[in-house]
């Protein structure tokens, strides 16, 4: 039975230093971008066209201001995709801030009530620079696409995902996986 659903933001902190270190112009170290690229919240969408040396590649190629040569459509994504979070960091930021400040605690209630038994314990919702996907389910592992986060101009701890509120979205996609 779900006792707690828990938010990860691990590798978005760590895509947070890579953006800015990278936009003042300092160069990342390749063990930095291994560790990122070793992270449960992108190894859950590796396949045959991007695994931990797609981003690890990507990442490079972005900090050492090189072309990205022979390139996946979802290497070409993920490369855009982090490109665009430098080119406003404030606007990042914005992104960033309703995730920092969300809380679903009590959403453990809703989902016993809808469910009933679960075979798992605890939820945990991660939030990811993934590149093609707007999230994954994986185990008792909600990923959803950081890039997909789309921030409220009027209210900063308001967000949506696909059209809905995120703690709607997040709601429908936790049922899902206990579906499964």
């Amino acid at each position: 039975m779900i006792q707690r659903i828990r938010v990860n933001l691990e590798e978005i902190e760590s895509m947070l230093y890579f953006w800015q270190a990278t936009n003042d112009r300092e160069k990342v170290a390749e063990s930095y971008l291994h560790e990122i690229a070793s992270m449960r919240g992108l190894t859950t969408s590796y396949d045959d066209e991007f695994n931990a040396e797609s981003v690890r590649k990507v990442l490079s190629a972005i900090t050492n201001r090189e072309i990205l040569s022979q390139k996946t459509k979802k290497e070409a994504r993920f490369w855009n995709n982090n490109m665009w979070m430098m080119e406003d960091l404030s606007h990042t930021d914005t992104m960033v801030k309703p995730l920092k400040k969300l809380n679903i605690d009590d959403m453990v209630e809703v989902i016993k009530d809808a469910e009933g038994s679960s075979k798992y314990e605890e939820l945990e919702v991660r939030f990811s620079p993934l590149h093609m996907d707007e999230y994954l389910i994986k185990g008792n592992m909600l990923i959803i696409n950081f890039f997909r986060v789309l921030p409220s101009f009027e209210d900063e701890e308001s967000a949506t995902i696909g059209g809905k509120q995120i703690k709607d979205f997040i709601k429908e996609k936790l049922e899902e996986l206990l579906k499964k």
